[in-house]
């Protein structure tokens, strides 16, 4: 008898505890700004009414749609799937300047931004997994007399 009730008692620690995910209020979003290069992303986030499955609109587009490549897609949708709330949040996006890597990335801070906004207690994972840090790696400026920011003329002597 006492082994049959000790295994049921580990069955139900094994089942998974839903998750519980801060309620935004109605009409009312959260907003942080993300960069990288020349990309500027600013993201709003909402509660999401329709439970459709990870709800990302960029620019008024599905983020499928401004994104083809999947490589993209996923480093948007990543700070979402880290906890578990792709359905729970509608993300809207203001995003413009440099190439579609720079934007994706952009997109990504200002999203991990919000969310840490929404609930401190996520910022250790989101830091652990690299999404809180701003790539400051920029382009060179092209200096006067120089082909490039850094190439000269090539010299001849004779």
């Amino acid at each position: 008898m006492e082994t049959i009730t000790e295994e049921i008692k580990l069955e139900e620690e094994k089942t998974p505890q839903p998750v519980l995910l801060p309620v935004i209020e109605k009409e009312k979003y959260l907003e942080a700004i993300g960069r990288r290069k020349r990309a500027t992303a600013r993201v709003r986030i909402w509660q999401n009414d329709s439970q459709k499955d990870v709800n990302i609109l960029i620019n008024n587009i599905s983020y499928k749609e401004y994104f083809k490549d999947i490589e993209f897609q996923k480093i948007v949708e990543a700070p979402l799937k880290k906890i578990k709330g792709q359905k729970f949040y509608k993300v809207t996006v203001q995003v413009k300047g440099g190439g579609k890597r720079g934007q994706a990335e952009a997109i990504r801070l200002g999203l991990s931004r919000a969310l840490v906004l929404l609930n401190p207690e996520w910022k250790p994972k989101f830091k652990k997994a690299g999404f809180l840090t701003r790539d400051p790696r920029e382009v060179e400026r092209k200096k006067y007399g120089k082909r490039k920011a850094r190439k000269e003329e090539q010299w001849q002597k004779r």
